[in-house]
C-alpha cells in the first residue's frame, strides 16, 4: 500500500492501475499467449515521472515490465509473475517534441505511435523510414527496445539504423540525456547501441532522435507470382541489379498466407489471377519523376519474366491499389492468428533451403503441419508460422525442429538466446546485466 501511494502522488491516482478488468488488457500480450500478474500497472506522463517510478520500485524490491504497445509476439512485454512486479506503461509519453527539417531529424518520445512519428514527418515533406504491420499500435519506444524490421530494411535497415540518440532511465532511477542529433559521433563508446534491442532489460527508453530522409516522391509497388522461393532470392537480385536501392521492400508471401487473407477480410481480392505457389509484393521508390520509375519498373518486371524468374506480375495504378496489395501483406499476422510463431533469420541465399528443409522435417513429425511463410526476403528475415491451432499444444516439439533447421544454417531466432549465442557472448551480456541493473529490476526474465 505504501508503494502504490506513492506512485499514485507521482502519476496520479488515475495512472495507478490495480483494479483488474483496468489493468488487463497490459498483463496479457496481443495473442494472448503469455501473461502473469502484477502489483498494478504505472502510466507516467514524463521522464521525471518515470525516475520517481523507478526509484521508488527500487527502494521497495519490485521489478518493472517497461511496455510500449503491446503488440509483441513473444510475451517480452508482460509480466512472467516469478517475482513482485509492476508494469510501466509509456503510452501517455506520446509527444513529438522536435522536428529539424534541415538536419533531417524528429525528436519523439517513447510512447509515440509510429504511425503518428510517420505523419509527423510526412507533414514536414520527410520520410521515416520504419514500417510494420502493427504501425497503428506500435509505440517507437518498444520498435526501438525490440530493434524492429519491418519492411523497408532492405534499403534502410533496422531501428538500430533509425536512431541518432536516445534518453533512457537507468535502473538506479538516473537519467541519461542521449539526445544527441549527430551524425558523426566517434568519442568513446556507442551507449545508445546498449539500449536498441535490450528489450527494457537494461533500462527504459523514454525518448529518441530520429532519422529523417527526403520524402520520394516516386514510388511503384507490384505483386508478382513466383514458382518457389528460389525464384525468390533470383528475382531479388535481378532486381537489386536492375534498379539498386530504388527498391526498399520485397516481401515474400505463401499461397496460404494469401488465402488465409482472402478468408479473413471478405471484401479481400486476390491481386492475380488463378493460383500460385509463392507470391513477392515488391515496392520501388525514387526522387525523379513518378512516370520514369513505373517505365523503369514496368521494362525490369518484363525482362525478368522473359528470364523465367516470374509467372506473372500486377504493378498497382494508383495509390489506393498500392494500399490494398499492401493491407493483404499487413493482414497476415491476424488472419492465421492461433498457431506456432517463429520470427527466423538465415543467410538470403539459403532462404530456400530453410523453407524446404523445416518444412520436410515438420511433415515427418507431423504430417497435418501446415506453414504460413511470409517476411522480408531481402534481409532473410522470415515468419514461419506452423498450424493447424491444434499443434499450439505441441508447440515444443514443433520450436525444436524449426529452431535446429535454423541453426545448421547459422541462422538467429528473435526472442531466444541461448542456443544461439558462444559462451563468452553470454558472459559479456551477463557482464554487462550485472553493471546496468545489478539488482535484476527490469524486465526480469527477458533477454537473459
Amino acid at each position: 500500500m505504501e508503494l502504490l501511494q506513492r506512485l499514485a502522488r507521482v502519476v496520479g491516482p488515475v495512472n495507478v492501475l490495480t483494479a483488474p478488468e483496468d489493468a488487463a488488457p497490459y498483463l496479457r500480450d496481443w495473442r494472448r499467449q503469455y501473461s502473469g500478474p502484477a502489483l498494478c500497472v504505472a502510466r507516467p506522463g514524463s521522464t521525471a515521472e518515470v525516475a520517481a517510478v523507478v526509484t521508488a520500485c527500487i527502494e521497495h524490491g519490485v521489478a518493472i515490465v517497461p511496455q510500449g504497445g503491446n503488440t509483441g509476439l513473444c510475451g517480452g512485454s508482460v509480466p512472467i509473475g516469478a517475482r513482485r512486479e509492476l508494469v510501466l506503461s509509456l503510452s501517455r509519453m506520446n509527444r513529438v517534441r522536435a522536428l529539424d527539417p534541415l538536419n533531417n531529424t524528429i525528436t519523439v518520445e517513447a510512447g509515440c505511435v509510429l504511425a503518428a512519428v510517420q505523419q509527423a514527418a510526412a507533414d514536414a515533406g520527410r520520410f521515416f523510414a520504419l514500417s510494420l504491420a502493427a504501425e497503428g499500435s506500435c509505440q517507437i519506444g518498444g520498435n526501438l527496445s525490440t530493434n524492429a524490421g519491418g519492411v523497408n530494411v532492405l534499403r534502410y535497415g533496422n531501428a538500430r539504423e533509425q536512431v541518432l540518440g536516445v534518453e533512457v532511465v537507468l535502473p538506479d532511477g538516473r537519467v541519461w540525456d542521449g539526445l544527441r542529433a549527430l551524425r558523426k559521433d566517434n568519442t568513446g563508446y556507442d551507449l545508445k547501441q546498449l539500449f536498441i534491442g535490450a528489450e527494457g532489460t537494461l533500462g527504459i527508453i523514454t525518448a529518441a532522435v530520429l532519422r529523417l530522409f527526403p520524402a520520394p516522391p516516386a514510388s511503384a509497388t507490384a505483386w508478382l507470382a513466383l514458382d518457389d522461393p528460389s525464384r525468390a532470392v533470383e528475382l531479388l537480385a535481378r532486381l537489386r541489379e536492375g534498379v539498386g536501392d530504388r527498391l526498399s521492400a520485397f516481401e515474400l508471401i505463401s499461397e496460404d498466407c494469401l488465402r488465409a487473407v482472402l478468408s479473413h477480410l471478405p471484401e479481400a481480392r486476390a491481386p492475380l489471377a488463378g493460383s500460385h505457389p509463392w507470391h513477392v509484393l515488391v515496392e520501388f521508390a525514387d526522387s525523379g519523376p513518378s512516370a520514369e520509375l513505373v517505365a523503369r519498373v514496368e521494362q525490369l518486371l518484363a525482362r525478368c519474366s522473359e528470364a523465367g524468374a516470374l509467372r506473372d506480375a500486377v504493378l498497382a495504378q494508383n495509390v489506393e491499389q498500392a494500399r490494398a496489395l499492401w493491407r493483404i501483406r499487413e493482414t497476415i499476422p491476424e488472419a492465421q492468428f492461433t498457431n506456432v510463431k517463429h520470427d527466423i533469420s538465415v543467410p538470403v541465399s539459403r532462404t530456400p533451403e530453410f523453407i524446404e528443409r523445416a518444412g520436410r522435417a515438420l511433415a515427418a513429425k507431423f504430417p497435418q503441419a501446415r506453414p504460413y511463410v511470409f517476411g522480408h526476403v531481402g534481409d532473410g528475415n522470415l515468419h514461419y508460422n506452423v498450424g493447424p491451432e491444434s499443434l499450439v499444444k505441441e508447440r515444443a516439439a514443433v520450436n525444436r525442429i524449426v529452431y535446429e533447421v535454423v541453426r545448421e544454417l547459422t541462422g538467429s531466432i528473435s526472442a531466444e538466446i541461448l542456443g544461439q549465442k558462444s559462451a563468452l557472448e553470454m558472459e559479456l551480456m551477463r557482464a554487462l546485466k550485472r553493471a546496468i541493473d545489478p539488482q535484476g529490476l527490469m524486465n526480469p526474465g527477458k533477454v537473459l
